[in-house]
């Protein structure tokens, strides 16, 4: 239907997602295609749809928190109405199956593509419940020429809303040809879009605040630019009730978007529990006082909108690690709501310095080693040579010395089903954020770690062992990375590709 489309300069990154689009878009096909588009509130949802609609002539329409069914119908015609250069007040469409052909057919016979954007469906779901039965008719009829054809991008941040749309049941199961889930920046695109050249001073932006670009318009200042600027701009920023990012409320916005939330008190709860470290259902209960089996709906509920992550063992069968995926929601359940007295009464410069072991402990530790993994799965291999399968974590028991040594990181051989007793493994890694440079005694036990994983049946023969540190290296290690191909060492800048890797000589 159209060629490929360039994508505009302002759109930093998403070329996977642009050329999804475009693919969409080009189908030959002249039966009507519809695709949804989802992700995390933040996340430029709205900012790529509104470039794609606009570089190639399409119809944009966004639904409004809040807005009833008739001013809806009413906005919605209008907006089509311009689109044809008619006249305002010329048309008048009042259910939305008239609207929905009417759009088609104006973008049909427009001269852009025949492409119509209708952002923030779940908004319109709330009055008007039918109208994906009203699209699953149109696209059943324009398969046989009885409807127009054309292009339907359906796009939403209540992700629980956006799944069901294609799940059992529903009219639009069976009928999308693109199920794209938009994700947040990765961490050095994230850097990349906020300006910043210290890379130290990047992560802890991002151990903040992630990679969601729709956070960069709305922080207050510029972009803290050294470690001594980090702190004030915390401080005027998710610690300042008077600021568009304060934590408690931006915490409080995302929870409201998913309509399964409703109490949002045992939410907050286990969102808190979780952020310290309540790592499954059972513990989470202990921690509130609950029962297990209560505990695990509303977990289920987060994971499914992206605000908590499940983490499998690599190795063996057990419980995933439950943790806090979204970084603005942790720093406010560990930061900001235990002190939040104190915070309402602007005194954000003292919670920030009373909570500082608590940053460094619960929030860039964990940040570091999730980083270190996304590392792994995204950049290794170009820049180090690895062959990287799967990328997690372990738990490896010790008989000897009755312990278990938790790995931060590790990789299978590329075809290795996750779990399998005689794993081929070719990565171990340690992350560590402690101010101390790592050294030979953190080579010693990631050597030891993979003598046991050998005593216990798996395959780590010629596994790199990795360090990750954010303060650097003993001389001691970066000798014998020098002199040994086992070994890699990656510091900060390394991890944001702007300094070297030591090892792998």
């Amino acid at each position: 239907m159209t060629g490929q489309i360039d994508k505009p300069g302002r759109l930093l990154d998403r070329q996977h997602e642009w050329a999804l689009l475009n693919d969409f878009l080009a189908d030959p096909a002249t039966e009507l295609r519809l695709a949804i588009v989802s992700g995390r509130r933040r996340n430029g949802k709205s900012f790529l749809l509104e470039a794609l609609a606009e570089a190639v002539g399409g119809l944009y329409l966004t639904a409004v928190q809040e807005e009833g069914r008739v001013p809806a119908l009413h906005r919605f015609t209008e907006t089509i109405a311009a689109h044809a250069g008619v006249r305002p007040g010329a048309m008048r469409l009042d259910d939305w199956r008239d609207v929905l052909t009417a759009a088609l057919d104006v973008v049909n016979r427009a001269s852009g593509a025949p492409l119509i954007v209708i952002d923030e469906l779940p908004y319109l779901l709330q009055h008007s419940p039918e109208i994906p039965g009203f699209l699953q008719l149109l696209y059943d009829q324009s398969q046989s020429g009885k409807a127009p054809g054309g292009r339907i991008v359906l796009c939403g941040s209540a992700m629980s809303v956006m799944s069901e749309l294609l799940s059992g049941t529903k009219p639009l199961r069976g009928r999308a040809v693109l199920d794209l889930r938009l994700p947040a920046f990765d961490y050095r695109t994230a850097r990349t879009h906020w300006g910043i050249a210290d890379p130290a001073v990047a992560l802890q932006v991002d151990s903040v605040l992630g990679g969601a670009p729709g956070y960069r318009p709305l922080a207050a200042g510029r972009p803290p630019q050294s470690e001594a600027e980090f702190a004030p701009w915390v401080e005027r920023t998710l610690l300042d009730p008077g600021r568009a990012l304060y934590s408690r409320v931006e915490a409080e916005f995302l929870l409201r978007e998913d309509p399964r939330i409703t109490h949002r008190t045992l939410y907050y709860d286990v969102l808190s529990a979780v952020a310290r470290g309540a790592s499954t259902p059972a513990k989470v209960g202990s921690m509130l006082e609950r029962s297990r089996s209560a505990m695990v709906a509303p977990l289920e509920v987060l994971e499914s909108t992206g605000y908590v992550r499940k983490e499998q063992d690599l190795l063996k069968a057990r419980h995933p690690a439950i943790s806090v995926a979204d970084p603005v929601i942790r720093f406010n359940q560990l930061i900001t709501l235990p002190m939040v007295d104190l915070v309402e009464r602007r005194r954000g410069a003292q919670v920030w310095q009373s909570s500082r072991p608590t940053y460094h402990s619960k929030i860039l530790g964990p940040h570091f080693e999730e980083t270190a993994r996304e590392w792994a799965r995204s950049f290794a291999i170009d820049e180090t040579g690895l062959s990287l399968g799967a990328v997690g974590t372990a738990e490896i028991a010790d008989p000897t010395a009755r312990t278990r040594h938790e790995v931060d990181l590790l990789a299978m051989a590329p075809g290795e089903r996750p779990q399998n007793p005689r794993a081929a493994i070719v990565l171990i890694g340690e992350a560590k954020a402690t101010v101390q440079p790592r050294g030979l005694k953190d080579l010693e036990r990631l050597e030891h770690i993979r003598t046991l994983l050998a005593d216990q049946g798996h395959r780590p023969d010629g596994a790199t062992l990795a360090l990750f540190s954010l303060h650097g290296f003993h001389p001691d290690v970066i000798d014998a990375a020098g002199h040994r191909r086992d070994v890699l060492l990656v510091d900060i800048a390394a991890l944001y590709g702007d300094g070297p890797i030591h090892g792998l000589t």
